[in-house]
């Protein structure tokens, strides 16, 4: 993934600026690495500031919460009629849920990355990471051209449809990683700077959690957008401030969707926004995780065009690739 999303960035430097390509690489891991300089003299320790201030405030959070909703369950007509399914036993779980989050999820950190072996394995594959791109970057040209000739297939009509499959398959990967990490980047950056404006407290934080989460599409819109407003109506508990964080999603939806998405990704991916929701959402389950939400996109873009090409013709219209 790191290799894609930096070979344009070669390219650019290769056949723009006519920088030999090794030379271009290193260049571009130079600048890779004072940009990584630059976020953890600048970004991560206010991040670990606004981490560590949450961790701290989150059962008083969870309490005023508590108080604001029940205040409304009390006074609004609405809540009269939810008020029966709103008990003191209901809220004091969810209270009790709210403040045992933290201790459950660093025990689950201490108990998968707690042990010698497990940090070492970490480490080696980190260090490994650089020297991979590197390659790959480097023989990106021979890769291309000569991949085919490893498949286990003789020269026929199938070993073509074979590699069509493939490179559709390939196509669709590289073009959703590539395009939405660089959407969820801006999405996150515009979301920081627009909660900051609004003065909601752990606004870079949520800036970056929604530059990673947004690499889900909408999903991760949605995630982040109850998590700002959920922190906004306990800091402030009014509506002004509410109304300017929806203010600020909505901003930065219509961005995404007129401005720097359609620049970035066009409509290489070509799903309707309730495939995308549906196909995630069956990832998770089938796959797992975060990760399998993620593949689930690129996956159906190329399951799409491969029925495209086999399933939703005539026939008469299927013709030899080339």
């Amino acid at each position: 993934i790191i290799a894609c999303l930096l070979d344009p960035v070669v390219d650019f430097f290769q056949f723009r600026l006519n920088v030999p390509r090794m030379r271009a690489i290193l260049l571009v891991f130079f600048i890779g690495l004072a940009l990584v300089v630059l976020m953890l003299g600048t970004v991560v320790p206010e991040l670990v500031v606004q981490t560590n201030k949450l961790v701290q405030n989150l059962p008083d959070y969870s309490q005023k919460f508590r108080e604001q909703f029940s205040n409304w369950l009390a006074e609004s007509p609405l809540g009269q009629r939810a008020k029966v399914a709103w008990d003191e036993e209901i809220g004091a779980k969810v209270q009790q849920a709210l403040k045992d989050t933290v201790p459950l999820v660093s025990d689950w950190l201490i108990a998968h990355v707690g042990s010698f072996a497990v940090f070492m394995a970490y480490a080696v594959g980190l260090a490994l990471v650089p020297v991979y791109v590197f390659y790959f970057l480097l023989e990106k040209s021979g890769i291309q051209s000569n991949w085919t000739d490893y498949l286990p297939l003789r020269e026929s009509q199938a070993k073509e449809e074979a590699v069509f499959i493939l490179s559709a398959i390939n196509d669709c990967i590289v073009v959703f990683f590539r395009g939405q990490i660089l959407v969820s980047i801006c999405s996150g950056t515009l979301l920081g700077l627009g909660l900051l404006l609004c003065g909601i407290d752990y606004a870079v934080l949520l800036g970056a959690v929604a530059a990673v989460i947004c690499i889900l599409p909408y999903i991760g819109s949605i995630i982040t957008f109850v998590l700002a407003a959920i922190l906004a109506a306990v800091q402030y508990g009014d509506a002004k401030h509410f109304l300017s964080v929806i203010g600020v999603f909505a901003f930065v939806q219509l961005a995404e969707g007129l401005v720097y998405s359609p620049r970035i990704l066009g409509n290489r991916v070509g799903l309707h926004p309730l495939t995308i929701i549906i196909c995630v959402m069956v990832g998770t389950k089938l796959i797992g995780g975060v990760l399998g939400g993620l593949l689930a996109i690129p996956i159906t873009a190329a399951l799409r065009t491969i029925m495209f090409r086999y399933v939703w013709v005539k026939p008469a219209e299927l013709k030899p690739p080339g």
